[in-house]
């Protein structure tokens, strides 16, 4: 019987996994609309903080790692709501003109900054050591999970939690690291107390909310009421069945994780919304607590990159700007940077070959820019599911006349993941934009005739 002893709610802190996307979202969403940029956030990933040694990843290192996560005894007593309650209190003023909700994307977060506005994401990440556990195990990752699960809800229940085993990607949480944690996306049914205590109060008064919602679905088991599973994910870049031991690609990657063993997955399970997603009842509850609540649903995570990237060449053009693109990737995202320096923002979701694909396609269709510096954030391990160090270059070869790969990002390039604030550093020399008269600040009306005149066509559907 696993002991999941009263010893108290855990701080927030404690909760959220520290190397999730929605968090350094968060942190980089709270200091933007402060006019800060991101200095300062120097917590290097799990998988990179092994960079010193140069000597890899063993399971004992990895185990040691794990040691970070959300401790098991702790679980039922997490509290989801207090969870809310700290999320919102990143953001101090009074009042703001807007607020952006929903699932974690860079592109969502560059929209919130140009708006002056909060983001505040639909759920969180937890994770939770896994005592045992191996990479290929995906079963037994399930098992655990579905103790784990079982607890947060009962105690929480007005979430779902959706486990994620992908010994791919996201590098920071899972690649090698899921053979020693689970990954549990939680995510809210409805509002929680503190986002409608926000949207009451610190909304100013005609304020628009912009839902923004991952619609991608993926093969999905139900195991217990509130509890679901997932193997694998769309940001690898690859279809549900790639995930096999016939695709000799993933018998590669598996065996860089000294891997032999992968049972077959189920790929007749029903398709829903994937990890990212969220709640429909999330979405159905802000339009209860909030008017004008306008959604922006993307069904491929490139495309809500391209609406906002041409939303702030067109808007920084008619400044005098725009001249200059910074490419990103994953966690190294810096949209006070960005806005101070007056660049155009392309955010790719991760290190796949299918994201340095749609952003090669996207630059090649734009009009094109002076320059173009791009941050790879390395994904964690070596997988041919990756763009490599040669295609990255050819996205910045789309520049007229500066085209830049961080060669820090190389240095470390696919084993060891950066901090945050390395994506500050990196884009410190773009001052192309400095000549235009202040950083670029939008109305909510400017972004909603922008959604409805070009949004469908680039993408994103509006409603």
């Amino acid at each position: 019987m696993t002991d999941f002893r009263d010893a108290g709610a855990p701080a927030a802190t404690r909760v959220v996994c520290p190397d999730s996307l929605g968090l350094v979202l968060l942190t980089a969403a709270a200091r933007a609309v402060r006019g800060r940029d991101c200095r300062g956030l120097d917590r290097v990933p799990t998988l990179g903080q092994r960079w010193s040694a140069r000597d890899g990843l063993t399971p004992r290192t990895l185990v040691h790692d794990a040691a970070g996560a959300l401790p098991v005894a702790l679980v039922a007593r997490l509290d989801a709501d207090a969870v809310a309650s700290w999320i919102e209190a990143h953001y101090p003023e009074a009042t703001y003109p807007a607020v952006v909700l929903g699932s974690p994307h860079g592109a969502a977060v560059h929209l919130a900054a140009a708006l002056g506005a909060p983001w505040l994401p639909s759920g969180f990440t937890v994770t939770v050591p896994w005592p045992g556990g191996s990479p290929g195990d995906w079963e037994g990752a399930m098992d655990w999970g579905g103790v784990v699960a079982d607890a947060i809800v009962a105690a929480n229940p007005d979430v779902t939690v959706r486990q994620v085993h992908d010994p791919l990607l996201r590098g920071p949480l899972r690649g090698p690291l899921c053979g020693t944690t689970i990954t549990l996306h939680l995510r809210w049914r409805t509002l929680p107390p503190a986002y409608r205590s926000f949207l009451a109060c610190r909304l100013r008064p005609g304020g628009a909310a912009l839902m923004v919602r991952d619609i991608r679905t993926w093969p999905t088991l139900d195991l217990a009421p509130g509890h679901s599973f997932q193997l694998g994910s769309p940001a690898s870049g690859w279809s549900p069945d790639g995930y096999t031991m016939a695709n000799p690609l993933f018998r590669r990657a598996l065996a860089g994780l000294d891997e032999g063993s992968w049972s077959t997955p189920y790929l007749v399970a029903p398709r829903r919304c994937a990890d990212q997603g969220g709640e429909v009842g999330f979405d159905h509850d802000l339009r209860r607590h909030a008017a004008p609540v306008h959604r922006l649903l993307y069904a491929r995570s490139p495309a809500l990159s391209v609406f906002v990237a041409e939303l702030y060449r067109r808007s920084l053009g008619e400044r005098g700007g725009g001249r200059d693109c910074a490419v990103t990737s994953g966690t190294l995202v810096d949209p006070g940077r960005v806005l101070a320096a007056g660049l155009v923002p392309y955010w790719c979701e991760s290190a796949s070959r299918q994201a340095a694909d749609a952003a090669e396609w996207w630059l090649a269709g734009a009009a094109g820019f002076e320059g173009v510096t791009v941050v790879p954030q390395p994904p964690g391990l070596r997988c041919e599911a990756h763009a490599d160090a040669r295609q990255w270059r050819s996205v910045a070869a789309f520049a007229r006349e500066r085209p830049v790969v961080d060669p820090v990002a190389l240095a470390r390039y696919p084993l060891f993941p950066l901090p945050t604030s390395h994506a500050t550093s990196a884009l410190a020399g773009d001052t192309a934009g400095a000549d235009v008269a202040g950083p670029l600040r939008l109305t909510a009306g400017e972004v909603l005739a922008a959604l409805h005149d070009t949004g469908p066509a680039l993408g994103p559907l509006v409603s």
